[in-house]
């Protein structure tokens, strides 16, 4: 009876051991592939381990502890993106003035505002997209700003071409529907052509024209009348560059350079037109008033004096 009860007492001092020897081993790995729990008990992939990880190392660094590393972008303190977009939608200030008898533009304050400028416009667009990227591509090239005034049933064949403009930021401005005279028109077709061609550019680009050249330089008290109406400033202008006398069989780009510098004087209000002669002159003819230290001035800085 007692070898019985020392072998029974012996079993189970060894089985106590083996499963204490057990117990302090750590666990085998689980085979590759295979979900592991993590620390909440809830599984996870390597995959996904690995993932938590670099989210974690990714996290910006806490108060006090410095700022973002080299090459992370630094994020703006509260506010200045907003200040940021006021100040970029803040008006061009007001620095010229049209003189309503010679059509030359003028400085609102000679004393700070330098007087040797020019004012570039373009006539009867938009036309062809081939014609207008090179002329907005000589603008951007010389940092100049320019009118472009439209015609609305251009505007209605090819509206892409009028966004194309504002887009490159250059002005719009109107310059009646179908190009007739109007001082010939009655007061309901001057409506019609002013007003219609202020409707359809401000259907595609949000904002309507605040120029106003009447074809041929022609237009009496009721244009004027619903210039003012629209809230327009009228204008012809005082510089031609007779583009308009030349045509495709006969055209010299030498000789729109010339005529333009034949009438040059400060605050010249240059006449010209989209079209083929005078976008080849264009490079050339900005050139040599660059040459004679004339600038160019942005039609956002015009006072319209409504």
């Amino acid at each position: 009876m007692k070898n019985k009860l020392l072998w029974a007492l012996a079993a189970c001092l060894i089985l106590t051991a083996t499963a204490c020897r057990n117990s302090a081993e750590p666990s085998a790995a689980p085979p590759a592939g295979l979900a592991q729990p993590d620390s909440t008990g809830t599984a996870s992939s390597p995959a996904s381990s690995n993932a938590i990880d670099q989210a974690a190392q990714a996290q910006p660094p806490q108060a006090g502890q410095g700022g973002p590393q080299t090459g992370q972008a630094a994020v703006p303190p509260a506010g200045q993106d907003k200040q940021q977009q006021a100040a970029a939608e803040k008006p061009a200030p007001k620095l010229y003035k049209l003189n309503a008898k010679s059509y030359d533009i003028v400085p609102i304050d000679p004393e700070a505002t330098s007087k040797k400028v020019v004012l570039l416009t373009f006539d009867d667009g938009p036309k062809d997209k081939d014609m207008l990227e090179p002329l907005l591509d000589t603008l951007d090239k010389h940092h100049a700003k320019a009118i472009f005034f439209v015609n609305g049933y251009r505007v209605k064949q090819h509206p892409e071409l009028l966004k194309l403009i504002q887009e490159r930021g250059q002005t719009i401005g109107n310059h009646s529907w179908d190009h007739i005279d109007l001082k010939k028109e009655g007061e309901e077709k001057v409506d019609q052509q002013i007003g219609d061609v202020q409707a359809i550019v401000k259907e595609a680009t949000g904002s309507s024209p605040q120029f106003f050249r009447p074809p041929f330089g022609s237009g009496g008290d009721i244009v004027r009348a619903k210039v003012k109406e629209e809230n327009m400033l009228f204008m012809t202008w005082s510089n031609g560059s007779k583009d308009w006398e030349m045509s495709t069989k006969s055209n010299d780009p030498d000789k729109v350079v010339a005529n333009v510098l034949e009438q040059l004087r400060p605050g010249s209000n240059i006449l010209m037109h989209e079209l083929p002669w005078t976008v080849k002159a264009l490079d050339k003819l900005l050139t040599e008033l660059e040459g004679k230290e004339y600038g160019f001035v942005d039609p956002s800085s015009i006072d319209i004096g409504l």
